[in-house]
């Protein structure tokens, strides 16, 4: 008597790759997932391309044709420890007001993008930071709702060519975008650099906070239960 045989089918493999994503799809931060984003701005006065890696190494490359300001945007890549490329180019022959204001609606942009739908992080970040004889203090919230606070006295108009109020208009564009509340004091100081840059310094500083992961939050850091 012959045994029957019967055909068995090889189990069914499933892959492991993730779907490829939409551009401009915002992303999730679950663990291990990238929190990365690009963001492409054009106007009649500005042409920007900005990359930003939240989880980078602090490697930041920035032309935006404004000296001043590309110095200050390294401050927030490598004191955040986040990967960040710019490429400016603006209407610099009018001012600088468009280029900066315009790299922080995309910077803010990206900030949102990037960390997704906020699970899993520590929402708040503070710094104080010394620079000389200047101290500047920022705190942040990841609300969902745009705010600023920016309490800041400088002794003249300009650090070079870059003109001073321009750290406010740049300091208030990302927090608008990235839906931020930002709260930036500076109680003393004399060296309108050392100020500026101890406000950019604690700004890295301070996001870098509010974006790690919390390793005992498993779920999205607000009584609402989103962000």
């Amino acid at each position: 008597m012959s045994k029957r045989t019967e055909n068995k089918r090889a189990p069914r493999r499933t892959s492991s790759r993730t779907p490829a994503r939409q551009a401009g799809e915002v992303r999730s931060n679950t663990a291990g997932e990238p929190r990365q984003a690009t963001i492409s701005r054009t106007t009649k006065e500005t042409r920007i391309e900005l990359t930003l890696d939240l989880d980078g190494s602090g490697r930041v490359v920035a032309d935006t044709g404004v000296g001043f300001f590309d110095h200050m945007l390294d401050h927030i890549g490598r004191h955040g420890l986040f990967d960040l490329a710019v490429k400016a180019e603006g209407d610099l022959q009018v001012d600088d007001h468009h280029t900066v204001e315009d790299v922080g609606i995309c910077l803010g942009q990206a900030i949102a993008q990037a960390v997704g739908d906020k699970k899993g992080i520590r929402r708040y970040g503070f710094f104080i930071l010394p620079m000389e004889e200047a101290l500047a203090q920022v705190a942040i919230d990841l609300s969902g709702r745009a705010a600023t606070v920016y309490r800041v006295e400088y002794r003249g108009s300009k650090i070079g060519n870059f003109d001073v109020q321009l750290v406010e208009e740049f300091l208030r564009a990302v927090a608008l975008n990235a839906k931020m509340n930002l709260h930036v004091t500076v109680p003393y100081g004399t060296n309108d650099h050392h100020i500026a840059e101890a406000i950019f310094k604690a700004f890295g500083k301070a996001l870098r906070a509010a974006v790690e992961r919390d390793p005992r939050e498993t779920s999205v850091p607000s009584t609402k239960g989103t962000l």
